[in-house]
């Protein structure tokens, strides 16, 4: 069985389609189906069952995917350790990090280091899911909390303040809140701490908007919609917001960084940590 089978495989089962499993391959749908069809056949066994709802593991399916992640697991380290040894400044960095920290925090330093090393390609993803650093589907990721997965090198890179914004020329809140609206996090981050801290400060005030995504918390907030507690980083970008100072600022919070320790003789990597410390420690 080659290694290129058992990645199509894994992908139609984690996919959960031909469409999506090919988009993360990097191959046609007509391929993927092809080369499944011929794994089958060599299996002798049917490992999905093809049904309205896409691709589901069969029972011989089931029984072969700890194996095939543990074949990827061993095929992906090598990949590392090959990646760990490279001498000089150039091929891809992947980075995943959220939407408004990677967009107001990071790409200042990615430019710079763009500009330092030009053979290296830089990639930041920054949507919601959490990149797994053992498949490499980031080389370096950003978090608000530490990294508990296993070989991970972890440290906390900042303390990023927050601070309550309005629209300017809007009126200050009043101490309990009556009459203020809210711009905050939707139901699934309601265990933010600048969720609790709003709720302690401004008991009375009404939700008038949600979202997890905090770049679309702070332009409601410049349209005058409601407060909402930002990163500085971010709430600074925007001309039309100042700072409301309520005597108790928002908590702050930590950010992490974490890479494989197979990467850590990256030398692209490494050149990006060194920038990225000399930077943050200013």
């Amino acid at each position: 069985m080659e290694w290129s089978d058992v990645r199509i495989f894994l992908a139609i089962a984690r996919e959960g389609s031909l469409g999506a499993a090919a988009r993360v391959v990097g191959q046609t749908q007509p391929t993927m189906g092809r080369r499944l069809r011929a794994l089958e056949a060599a299996l002798g066994q049917a490992l999905f069952q093809r049904t309205t709802d896409g691709f589901v593991l069969t029972d011989e399916g089931a029984a072969v995917m700890a194996s095939a992640e543990r074949m990827e697991e061993e095929a992906l380290a090598f990949e590392r350790r090959l990646a760990g040894r490279e001498s000089t400044l150039s091929g891809q960095l992947r980075l995943a990090a959220s939407d408004w920290f990677g967009s107001y925090v990071l790409t200042p330093v990615l430019a710079e280091f763009a500009r330092r090393h030009p053979s290296v390609t830089v990639e930041l993803l920054t949507d919601a899911r959490l990149y797994s650093l053992a498949r490499r589907e980031a080389d370096l990721a950003f978090r608000i909390k530490a990294f508990d997965e296993p070989d991970v090198i972890s440290r906390r890179l900042l303390r990023m303040p927050y601070a309550l914004y309005a629209r300017r020329g809007d009126p200050r809140p009043r101490k309990d809140g009556r009459g203020t609206r809210l711009v905050t996090m939707n139901a699934a981050f309601g265990g933010m701490p600048d969720v609790t801290w709003l709720k302690k400060h401004l008991p009375q005030a009404s939700v008038a908007f949600t979202s997890n995504n905090r770049e679309a918390q702070a332009r409601m907030c410049a349209e005058g919609i409601g407060v909402a507690v930002l990163p500085t980083a971010l709430g600074e970008a925007f001309p039309e917001l100042r700072r409301v100072d309520l005597g108790d600022p928002p908590p702050s919070r930590d950010t992490w960084l974490g890479y494989h320790k197979d990467l850590k003789r990256l030398n692209r990597l490494r050149s990006l940590l060194e920038l990225l410390a000399e930077r943050f420690a200013e």
